[in-house]
């Protein structure tokens, strides 16, 4: 970085790019007051601003490496920034400021990317994107009946910024990438020609800029500084992990689901804990440990698994319910997050109340790192589990370290995923157990070894489908999470929206050519289509499983690409194609590793699909062998099956690729 003094202003330099360009007539720094309104309903937030003060911060001195800005020449300075390195420092800010606003050098034609785990815009440019993690919504698209009604029955449409996982990083096709290191609400707002503007409620850290001659190393240096996973574990790649939520009864249906030559590697039973019924219908019951009746034998039955080389998976969330045998031992040694009366705070979930644990307190946190995941699941015999919510932190509790809980939601989804990791760590299962996450914020990259995209529709849906999850592993990928999933079929079944067979293959088509392969019987299991209740779908799945593990020897070189540079496994076109601006904007097609392109079939009623190959490569489709010259869109035959996929012509992996079609 460099800072130029300029006749009535100042401008940064990142080798060579603009990056700030601030004077008196057209300030780039702005600060000011707030008094926001933030309403919490189950994981859903309402937040609006109303904005005291906005003020330019017009007038800049500039002495060595320092900025001390004010609004007029004659003020006492409100802001202090230093240069140090790529890092735009924030040394010293007015007390009663708790808004500001930056404007960073855009061009017309430039794209960005990032923002942490976005669903609807893989591209960001054109749209603003408030950054803050809760419930992504359902529907997403305020013009459709499924958000209205979502929104009228449980506040919980949603909208397209929506997401589990916000952080406020972005790439740009400028190549470079800017992060803000702020726990705080915040939002990046892309419409502007001329500029982007960064909103913090509240004075940032710093800035952190990176800048590289290749998009490939961008991404590795933010990987590098928000966390790298670690391999993924070898069981995985044996086949599918099965979702079954069925009491002992899942040991059955997974027997058949064998049978039908299904490729297993995991039994995943988010009901382990048992079950609490309710005028919503079956929850799970919220305290972490095996529960005898709804499991008998279970600890047997794992054994029993794992001598067949299949893996249990089990669920967990930082709450504990009231009437469960954990939570007066939580609260006995005050690991619950408090009232303003400094009384246990309870949170209600639907006719059963819970105490948050508080991470911030260092022996809550060991506590349920120990004696919660350590003693009563990895010691048990699971080898992972869904790390369920993340983004639930209530704005109006009290902390142990004493933050405004308004600045620790954001960072909540780190804290929970380092308790979670603390447990593995030690039982020395780093790169064997594996858990998987849908909330997060900076630096959870560095324990949550696997995202999953949280709780799709069941449908084709433009903003909650089956397409929403590639833009969820593009954009997250870009920022350090090499490993990204879903829910085969999607999650969430609302007002008569029900999953379909072509629904179910088109997303195990996908599931097939990711990290890992997980199916759900989403929230309405009854209601819903499962795997192992049609006869083609169940073969049809049996079939992509076999094509995940023959593709085990390119995972694994890929798994470890991505220990080594950072690289996700799902990438966007762009990455391995920067000459070709056509892949910019790409989110319905993605590079897995370097030599294969999927362009999934993310819409009803389908029998060909037209995706674009990038240009400066020809491309060998893997079902009829037919080669293709990139810079095009091509059509291809898309029967179930058969999803439109292409490998690299002179690939190393070659002979890989090409033994697909036997199978």
């Amino acid at each position: 970085m460099q800072l130029s003094p300029l006749a009535d202003g100042f401008a940064l330099h990142l080798d060579g790019r603009i990056i700030i360009r601030h004077s008196t007539v057209e300030p780039a720094i702005f600060v000011g007051r707030g008094q926001e309104r933030m309403e919490m309903y189950r994981g859903n937030f309402a937040i609006e601003d109303y904005l005291v003060e906005r003020v330019a911060l017009a007038h800049a001195e500039i002495d060595g490496d320092t900025i001390r800005l004010s609004s007029t020449k004659e003020g006492k300075p409100r802001l202090t920034l230093r240069l140090d390195g790529n890092h735009l420092v924030v040394a010293e800010a007015d007390p009663a400021i708790n808004r500001v606003f930056i404007r960073i050098v855009a061009e017309t034609a430039e794209h960005v990317w990032g923002g942490g785990e976005q669903m609807s815009y893989f591209d960001m440019r054109g749209r603003r994107f408030p950054l803050w993690t809760s419930e992504p919504g359902v529907g997403r698209d305020k013009s459709t009946e499924i958000t209205w009604r979502s929104d009228v029955t449980g506040k919980a449409g949603g909208d397209y910024y929506h997401t589990n996982y916000p952080q406020p990083t972005y790439l740009s096709s400028r190549r470079y990438a800017l992060h803000v290191e702020t726990t705080a609400y915040s939002v990046f707002d892309f419409r502007n020609d001329g500029f982007h503007e960064i909103e913090i409620w509240a004075v940032p850290e710093r800035l952190e800029f990176f800048a590289a001659s290749q998009f490939t190393d961008l991404v590795s240096q933010l990987s590098s500084r928000f966390g790298r996973q670690p391999p993924l574990p070898d069981w995985v790649y044996n086949g599918a992990i099965i979702g079954l939520k069925d009491g002992e009864n899942s040991f059955v249906r997974l027997d058949k689901i064998r049978a039908a030559g299904v490729s297993v590697s995991g039994l995943w039973c988010e009901d382990w804990v048992g079950l609490r019924h309710t005028s919503f219908g079956a929850r799970l019951f919220w305290d972490w440990q095996a529960s005898e009746t709804r499991y008998p034998h279970l600890r047997q039955k794992i054994a029993e698994l794992n001598d067949a080389g299949i893996r249990f998976l089990g669920y967990v969330n930082p709450y504990l319910c009231v009437d469960g045998p954990l939570f007066p031992i939580a609260e006995q040694h005050g690991y619950f997050a408090k009232t303003a009366e400094g009384k246990t705070a309870l949170v209600d979930f639907g006719e059963f109340d819970c105490g948050v644990v508080d991470f911030t307190n260092p022996a809550a946190a060991d506590w349920f790192a120990e004696e919660v995941i350590g003693k009563n699941m990895l010691d048990f015999g699971l080898s992972g589990w869904m790390a369920d919510f993340g983004e639930y932190l209530p704005i109006d509790l009290f902390l142990h370290n004493g933050v405004d809980a308004k600045l620790m939601h954001n960072a909540w989804p780190v804290l929970w995923a380092e308790v979670n990791d603390r447990a593995v760590k030690s039982r020395s299962k780093t790169g064997d157990a594996l858990f998987f996450m849908r909330a997060g914020f900076t630096g959870v990259q560095a324990h949550c070894p696997l995202l999953w995209g949280g709780d799709q529709s069941v449908d084709f849906s433009r903003h909650d489908g089956l397409i929403t999850v590639i833009s969820a592993a593009l954009s997250s990928g870009l920022l350090g999470n090499a490993y990204h999933h879903s829910d085969i079929g999607g999650y969430t079944s609302l007002f008569g929206n029900v999953r379909t067979p072509e629904l179910l293959m088109r997303w195990a088509e996908m599931a097939a050519f990711t990290a890992v392969m997980r199916s759900h019987e989403g929230n309405r299991p009854r209601d819903n289509l499962q795997i192992d209740e049609d006869e083609a779908v169940l073969a049809h799945f049996a079939r992509m499983t076999a094509i995940h593990v023959h593709l085990a020897p390119y995972l694994k070189a890929l798994s470890q690409e991505a220990v080594e540079t950072g690289l996700p496994m799902q990438r966007p076109l762009f990455l391995h194609h920067e000459n070709d601006k056509a892949t910019y904007a790409v989110q319905d097609a993605y590079l897995f590793g370097r030599d294969l392109l999927v362009a999934p079939v993310c819409a009803a009623g389908i029998s060909e699909h037209t995706p674009y190959l990038p240009k400066g490569e020809d491309w060998v489709h893997v079902w009829s062998g037919t080669h293709f010259t990139g810079g095009e869109t091509v059509t291809v035959a898309a029967p179930f099956g058969e999803p439109p996929v292409f490998y690299r012509k002179g690939s190393d992996w070659t002979a890989l690729f090409d033994g697909l079609k036997a199978l």
